[in-house]
């Protein structure tokens, strides 16, 4: 289980996050929303240990997060990193070589869902192919935990239903967890056992979305809007 007790960070004078505190239990998909500069990316990024909490804990089965937490947690940022020269066939190799937990071959099983050629070059990739091979490089790790850096952004609507059904196949939905930042809420609701909604770097809402439908008679994206405006 991933913990997070009264978690607190600044950039400079900035607060990005104030008093978090979450548990992330396993065989979970999770969604995390809110506005832009809510903290979504600086949460992941302090669960992923590449972040140190100015105050409060982060922990991961009772140990404190550091940058070693990599070999149970599968990190996707929000923009693409790769060396351009690469083939995905030779950035399959690379992640084999950096991760004990990368197959090589549910990698390729991957790609190959979301016809993706092992044989390009990443400079030469789209947008959206490049999304399909961040999901297959990340996906491709059998980790405890995936964290999800907006996965959808920007893509058409054509990719992000790929990546949602790669979510879907190639996750075990019993032992693994899913976390994912997301504006496109509307899209992977189907996917969410859970919505957690951060506003100016505090959780004000944690929900599963079977309760929403079935208490609140909404969308979750309909939720959402009524959440932010009650909490105006």
């Amino acid at each position: 289980m991933i913990e997070l007790a009264n978690v607190s960070k600044k950039y400079g004078g900035r607060r990005a996050l104030a008093g978090v505190s979450l548990t992330l239990p396993k065989g979970k998909i999770i969604g995390l929303v809110g506005e832009n500069g809510s903290g979504k990316t600086t949460m992941l990024k302090l669960i992923a240990g590449l972040l140190t909490p100015d105050g409060g804990k982060v922990t991961y089965e009772g140990r404190p997060v550091t940058r070693r937490i990599a070999s149970a947690i599968a990190y996707m940022p929000d923009t693409d990193l790769f060396y351009p020269y690469f083939t995905v066939a030779q950035l399959f190799d690379f992640y084999d070589s950096q991760f004990t937990d990368f197959d090589l071959l549910k990698a390729t099983e991957i790609a190959q869902f979301l016809n993706v050629s092992l044989d390009s070059k990443i400079k030469h990739l789209s947008k959206g192919n490049r999304g399909r091979v961040k999901i297959a490089v990340t996906l491709g790790r059998e980790a405890s935990y995936y964290l999800l850096d907006e996965p959808f952004s920007g893509l058409d609507p054509m990719v992000r239903e790929d990546i949602a059904k790669g979510l879907i196949r190639f996750t075990d939905t019993e032992t693994q967890t899913v976390l994912m930042s997301t504006h496109e809420l509307k899209d992977v609701e189907p996917l969410l056992d859970e919505i957690v909604v951060l506003r100016s770097g505090q959780i004000i809402a944690r929900e599963a979305v079977d309760d929403i439908r079935n208490e609140y008679g909404m969308d979750a994206t309909s939720w959402m809007v009524s959440l932010f405006r009650e909490k105006q």
